[in-house]
């Protein structure tokens, strides 16, 4: 059974939400890689999509080098984090139709606030099952 409830590094949330900030036209997205099942790296991918305003696809080449680093640094794959725009800090269909790691936690931010960014974390099922996980923000 998935975590309910998962902490998050307060300097691994500010790098996901700057990452997410610095293009907020377009959904940014990346890897979250894991010590000992813990959080603990953020690794930024291009976004390949054909319409990055609406969806995000990760570069090939820029997930295989993301996925190589997590490796080399004795970690594990533990998040894919995509924002939203305009949208709800909440998988969409899309995000649905295209989760393809059940074991990875989804992360989804809302830039659709009024200067407040909204993280949203969510275990997809192979069979596209959604489960909301509490996030927690973990002091240093």
């Amino acid at each position: 059974m998935p975590a309910k409830t998962i902490e998050l590094p307060r300097a691994l949330v500010n790098q996901i939400l700057h990452h997410a900030q610095a293009a907020p036209e377009l959904e940014a997205c990346g890897l979250i890689g894991a010590r000992d099942g813990l959080p603990h790296s953020c690794y930024p991918v291009a976004n390949a999509a054909a319409a990055p305003q609406v969806r995000f696809q990760l570069d090939a080449q820029g997930q295989i080098e993301a996925m190589r680093q997590i490796r080399d640094h004795g970690e594990t794959l533990f998040a894919i984090f995509h924002s939203h725009p305009a949208a709800p800090a909440e998988p969409s269909a899309t995000d649905l139709a295209e989760a393809a790691y059940p074991d990875a936690l989804y992360l989804v931010i809302s830039l659709n606030t009024k200067g407040v960014l909204e993280m949203r974390g969510f275990w997809i099922g192979e069979d596209k099952s959604v489960a909301e996980v509490t996030l927690l923000l973990k002091a240093e």
